[in-house]
């Protein structure tokens, strides 16, 4: 049986409205506990947040929606359907695929339509080889999802099931591109099969296979739009939360947690208002938490080793492409070398692979009339490297127009109406530990029972949820881990 909270938990303060935060104010409320979300924000949603400006509606987190089965499961604890609350469309194609030598490919969910795709702009043999890959990350999903993921895990023995075996046997612990390469030999494919590991915050070359279930989670079980933007995830939880009893208090930062005898007994907010507490849920970055609240930070917080960054740049436009798809890949030719250089070298990529997301493209509500919406994400270190962003950031900019603009985009430089640009060192200010939006890297010793816990060690009543802790990053993953924070709590969630 995994560790709980000791000591009463009538009262739970749930610090931070990210969809971790949500995920388990909502389980805890299902528990029949009373429930106080504090956000220092205006809106929920956490990194999934929302800016508007001059008509348009930016998210500005995560733009691909997968395993919409989680946010359904949030809903089921007070009875709800996510039907009544969120509108979700599947997209199709998932992703349409850019290469360097000019040709492109449409990735869809669908195996038939997929292996129809592949056996005509690649080969037959391909064809083959997908659908066997297919069969290897499905397998992957079964045999991780409960024992590994879905699960809080308080040592390494309790890895110790069939399913660890069956995983060891399948080469889940191999590396993640040649175990890609094994089933597909076409590059285009070896790419667009294995990027996903970025998510992870490591490259394909060094990624565990078992990191080859992020494939799984878009490429084959789908990726979804939700009618207003992805905020239409955190605003519609936090919603149907309110509805069964949670409180709200937006606006309101928490500076300070009230201690006494190994407990956390009450948080005060940036206004003194003091709410007292039986347990408390902690949403933001786990080095922040511990440095910025509780007062310490123990040295395997301190030696965590960081997710490259991004650069993200939101652009309302006054101009349509038609050859792109909602969501767009832009693979550079150089593959190895640009991670080498993002990970190892910590430089900027000399020949980056970059995404544009265009949200309009399937709600045109969140432009003015005739307008559309780009949403453009460039990898790049984190903090840890030598770059000065204040600096850098406007050449950096104009680089990101002149390669846009190279790869198909002609004449996005004047067409550009609203802009707003966000640099490692602005993920920073937002709080993120190193400028990294993607949290500690899935490094092998940074995964599953090495990746920090969710228990607060020194801590009776302190729990963590979001990316920075099990299991790990990504929306399927922060809305599990704010399940298996409230689980620390009251117990099996149903």
């Amino acid at each position: 049986m995994p560790k709980r909270v000791k000591g009463p938990t009538d009262h739970v303060v749930v610090v931070g409205a990210g969809l971790a935060g949500l995920s388990a104010a909502l389980r805890l409320a299902g528990a029949g506990r009373k429930v106080t979300v504090v956000e220092r924000e205006s809106v929920p949603g956490g990194r999934n947040g929302l800016l508007s400006k001059d008509g348009y509606a930016f998210d500005t987190g995560p733009s691909v929606l997968t395993m919409p089965s989680l946010i359904q499961d949030a809903f089921s604890c007070v009875g709800e359907d996510m039907k009544d609350w969120i509108e979700l469309k599947p997209l199709t194609p998932l992703y349409r695929a850019f290469y360097a030598d000019g040709s492109q490919l449409d990735i869809h969910a669908n195996t038939a339509q997929m292996e129809e795709e592949i056996r005509t702009h690649v080969s037959a043999e391909e064809a083959m080889g997908y659908r066997k890959y297919v069969d290897f990350v499905t397998k992957l999903y079964k045999y991780e999802m409960n024992d590994f993921i879905d699960k809080n895990i308080d040592t390494p023995l309790n890895l110790l099931t069939p399913n660890l075996a069956r995983l060891i046997a399948l080469g889940g612990f191999r590396r993640l591109q040649p175990k890609v390469n094994q089933y597909l030999k076409d590059p285009r494919l070896q790419k667009v099969y294995s990027f996903q590991a970025m998510y992870a915050g490591v490259s394909p070359q060094q990624a565990l296979a078992i990191y080859a279930v992020i494939a799984y989670m878009d490429s084959v079980n789908g990726v979804f739009f939700p009618k207003g933007g992805m905020h239409a995830v955190p605003r519609g939880l936090a919603a149907a939360a309110e509805k069964h009893g949670v409180t709200f208090k937006y606006n309101s930062t928490v500076t300070t947690l009230e201690k006494a005898h190994g407990r956390v007994t009450a948080v005060i907010t940036h206004t003194g208002e003091r709410i007292p507490c039986d347990a408390v849920v902690m949403n933001p970055d786990v080095p922040v938490v511990w440095r910025e609240l509780l007062g310490r930070t123990p040295l395997n917080i301190k030696r965590l080793n960081y997710s490259p960054s991004c650069v993200t740049l939101l652009v309302g436009s006054s101009k349509k492409y038609e050859h792109i798809a909602h969501h767009n890949i832009h693979f550079g030719e150089s593959w190895d070398g640009v991670f080498d250089e993002l990970i190892n070298k910590r430089t900027l990529m000399s020949d980056p692979s970059v995404l544009v997301t265009v949200p309009t493209h399937d709600d045109a509500t969140l432009a003015p009339a005739g307008k559309e919406s780009y949403y453009i994400l460039f990898p790049t270190p984190n903090l840890d490297a030598d770059i000065d962003w204040r600096e850098k950031a406007k050449p950096y900019r104009d680089h990101m127009i002149q390669t846009l603009e190279a790869r198909g985009y002609k004449g996005f430089a004047d067409s550009i109406e609203v802009e707003v640009m966000t640099t490692p060192l602005d993920w920073q200010a937002q709080g993120m530990e190193r400028g990294a939006p993607f949290a500690s890297a899935h490094t092998f010793f940074q995964t599953g029972p090495f990746r920090p816990r969710n228990l607060a060690a020194g801590f009776e009543n302190v729990v963590f949820a979001g990316s920075g802790t099990q299991p790990g990053v990504g929306v399927p993953m922060v809305l599990i881990s704010g399940r298996l924070a409230a689980e620390r709590i009251v117990g099996p969630v149903k």
